[in-house]
Order: C-alpha cells, then sequence, then structure tokens
C-alpha cells in the first residue's frame, strides 16, 4: 500500500508502477523517456504523492490546467510554458485537465553516453536548484515542439535487429542535444546556476561543478589523487558536517555516494582503458588499501578489478 504523503522510490518506472501508470514503453538499459500525458491515462482531477525523483525532467505544456509544486514553491501550469527540473527537491503535481503535455525525462548516464562528459559545462543550466517555468513565444513553442516529434517517433519505433538497441537512443541523444541548445538559446542563454538560489542552492550548484571538474582533471592527468570530503569542504571554505548535511538535505544523496559514484566511473575508465596497476588505481582514486578498494568495486560491479579489467579485455 503506497504512503499517503510520499513515494519513496525515485526512479521514474519505480513512479510510475507506485502510480499505476503504464510503462510499456520503459526501457530500463537506457535513463530515456518520452510521454504525451495525455496518453498516459490519469483520472482526472488528478494530485500526485509526493516524490523525490533521480532524473532530470521536461515539461512542455501546449495545452492543459494544473499546478507543480516543489518544496514550498508551486506554479500554475500555462500555455506554452516549459517547466524543468533536475534530480533534487521533493515535488507534486496534479491536473484538472490535460490536452497535450509532454513530458520528456533523462538520467545523468543518458547525458554523459550520448551527448558527452562535457555536458554541465554546455549546459550549465542543468545544475539549476531552482525551478522557475518558463514561458515562451507561440513561435519558439512550435520549433522545440518540431523537435519534441522526431524524438517522439525515435522513442516509439520498433528496435532495428540490425542496428539494435544503440542506434535508436544514439539518435534520440543528438536530437536531445538539439532540444537542450535550442532551449539554452532562448531561455538561458547566459545563464550560470551558481548565482540563482539561497546560499544551499549555491552550495550544491559549487560541489557539483567541482565534482565534474575534478574528476575531468583525475581523468586527463592534471590532479593525482581523488578529492575527500575535507578538499570539496575547505574549497567552499565549509565545515566538511556543514557541506554534508546541505547536500544530504537538497540532493537527497550523502556526499559520500556523489564521490562514490563518480569514483565508480572513473575506475572502470582506467581498469578498461589504462595500463594502471590495481594498486596505481587505488591510490589514484584515494582509497587507502588495495582491499579496500577491491571490496568498494566488487560491491558495485559484482566481480574484481582484475576480473573486470580480464572480461573486458576478453570481449575487444
Amino acid at each position: 500500500m503506497l504512503d499517503p504523503e510520499k513515494i519513496d522510490s525515485n526512479s521514474l518506472f519505480d513512479l510510475y508502477t507506485a502510480l499505476q501508470l503504464p510503462v510499456d514503453l520503459f526501457d530500463l538499459t537506457e535513463g530515456f523517456t518520452i510521454f504525451n500525458l495525455h496518453d498516459i491515462g490519469f483520472k482526472l482531477p488528478y494530485q500526485s504523492k509526493s516524490y523525490r525523483p533521480n532524473f532530470f525532467s521536461f515539461l512542455f505544456v501546449k495545452d492543459g490546467i494544473g499546478c507543480y509544486t516543489i518544496d514550498d514553491k508551486t506554479f500554475t501550469v500555462q500555455p506554452h510554458s516549459i517547466y524543468f527540473t533536475n534530480p533534487s527537491n521533493y515535488r507534486t503535481f496534479s491536473w484538472q485537465e490535460i490536452n497535450n503535455i509532454l513530458l520528456i525525462t533523462f538520467d545523468e548516464t543518458f547525458l554523459k553516453k550520448y551527448i558527452g562528459e562535457n555536458v554541465y559545462i554546455d549546459f550549465p543550466f542543468l545544475l539549476t536548484e531552482l525551478v522557475r517555468p518558463k514561458v515562451v513565444s507561440a513561435t519558439i513553442f512550435q520549433e522545440i515542439e518540431t523537435i519534441n516529434r522526431l524524438i517522439s517517433s525515435e522513442y516509439t519505433k520498433q528496435i532495428s535487429p540490425e542496428f539494435g538497441n544503440s542506434s535508436k537512443y544514439a539518435i534520440i541523444g543528438h536530437l536531445l542535444a538539439i532540444l537542450l541548445l535550442k532551449i539554452k538559446s532562448h531561455i538561458w542563454q547566459d545563464y550560470n546556476p551558481i548565482y540563482e538560489g539561497n546560499r544551499s542552492s549555491q552550495i550544491v550548484v559549487a560541489f557539483k561543478r567541482l565534482l565534474e571538474q575534478h574528476y575531468r582533471d583525475l581523468s586527463s592527468g592534471k590532479v593525482e589523487c581523488a578529492f575527500r570530503v575535507q578538499d570539496y569542504a575547505s574549497a567552499q571554505n565549509l565545515h566538511p558536517n556543514y557541506l554534508s548535511s546541505v547536500i544530504k538535505s537538497k540532493t537527497g544523496k550523502n556526499i559520500t555516494t556523489w564521490i562514490s559514484e563518480k569514483s565508480l566511473i572513473e575506475a572502470r575508465s582506467l581498469l578498461r582503458n589504462s595500463s594502471l596497476s590495481v594498486k596505481e588505481i587505488t591510490y589514484k582514486l584515494g582509497f587507502t588499501e588495495t582491499a579496500h578498494f577491491s571490496n568498494f568495486f566488487k560491491k558495485h560491479e559484482g566481480i574484481s578489478p582484475m576480473q573486470y579489467r580480464k572480461s573486458y579485455q576478453h570481449e575487444v
């Protein structure tokens, strides 16, 4: 039975399942979806439970009546409005009328796989902690709608036996990049998230940007060893405990989880693409003992670092 106040699951698939909405088009191996809410079959009027997602989302409202609440901010749906949210705060939504409202969602893995590792540099608005719906002109909305139709067409196509899943989602990724560029040019051309929001939001954005930059530097060899929580706190002149509490309260994830996720991605890359020994990778990622790194890696991947390296080399 669902909690009357809150949905604990934060993935879109879990959210749709909890709300008893259709999930037949979901591909759990790819973090992307596109749906017109009109086709989902909400029983109106509809009021969602509170949930905290682990995905980015765009809502393109052409025709509908409802509202969207994030924390203590409530926005009334307007025609030709574009709503953007990222993995952050708790939210609810309600609908009185749904005629044409398009929802696009994607996760960070999808962004970096199909658009690029520098996605947050190219599209800094993805890091925003403040949600401010934007109403655009009919002309701009129509331009964006054209791109969305192409994305939707690709998404609903049957997977080609010849090219498989990768071709379909590579095309969607390129179209999503065009969509993000279009939105950036019309809405967030000179946007810098570091200057938006309250102090807590600014701390979160600064941490995310430093996290991204640090692991790029680590990968390129500009720095030798991964940062610890203390290093991220020192960069903002904050106490580690305070930084940790802000990150946890604003994003729903511990700061150590954010760092661990990046370390795991870097570990996979180093094991696949470098000649560094496991001991050298252990040091590079900030682990004190090879055994600690091996246990960490096996916990998440199910195999040891050496087994992972050998299996990848075997496939190649």
